[in-house]
């Protein structure tokens, strides 16, 4: 892995989280996805989720790759009509989470590990006990939920799952402020999605 990294980084690439703020319309997600798939580039993880605004949802979109070609999906998923605005971020530039479960069989995790000291040095939890089973829930980056992997492996890992990434943006104001503040500044019965577009640069700069 992080002879991959060291390669991705020699390149110009790295992981960008995409972040999208949309209508919740049908086929939106495909369209989105087809955006990705004509330029071959592998979505890494993908997310959405109600955002802080009312009827307004949130894409995070994490891929890995160079600026110039994040700035360019960015310009054309920004082209779809129900999507109000995109950013994108390094990973330096986001708070970003990821939860995981892991399925163990309790009989083998009792006789052979002491749980409270995993679950301590891992930051994990007993979400289900039972008698046949027992499942842990972490959060974190990846290589922290990797890292418990190797130490269940042993005890008889039945079963992981890992969520797709959730991430807020470091430094900004959010977008329901600059939402409120443009339709302060430009009132009106309804607000067409391409007025977001038209003054993007302006108006949603984060």
């Amino acid at each position: 892995m992080s002879n991959q990294n060291e390669i991705e980084k020699s390149s110009g690439r790295q992981e960008y989280n995409i972040t999208v703020y949309t209508e919740n319309q049908i086929g939106l997600l495909n369209r989105i996805a087809i955006i990705f798939t004509r330029r071959k580039i592998n979505i890494h993880s993908l997310n959405t989720s109600p955002s802080e605004i009312e009827s307004i949802h949130r894409f995070n979109i994490v891929v890995q790759e160079t600026e110039d070609v994040v700035k360019k999906l960015s310009r054309q998923i920004e082209k779809q009509v129900e999507v109000l605005k995109v950013y994108f971020n390094t990973n330096d530039e986001v708070i970003w989470q990821e939860l995981a479960l892991y399925k163990v069989p309790t009989d083998i995790i009792a006789e052979k590990a002491s749980v409270e000291r995993l679950l301590r040095e891992n930051g994990a939890r007993a979400v289900v006990i039972r008698k046949d089973y027992t499942v842990f829930e972490t959060t974190g980056h990846r290589e922290e939920t990797d890292a418990l992997i190797k130490i269940l492996q042993p005890f008889g890992l039945i079963e992981f799952v890992r969520s797709a990434r959730v991430a807020i943006i470091k430094h900004s104001d959010g977008f329901n402020r600059k939402l409120r503040e443009f339709e302060k500044a430009e009132p009106g019965e309804e607000t067409a999605e391409n007025e977001f577009l038209n003054n993007g640069q302006k108006i949603f700069t984060m």
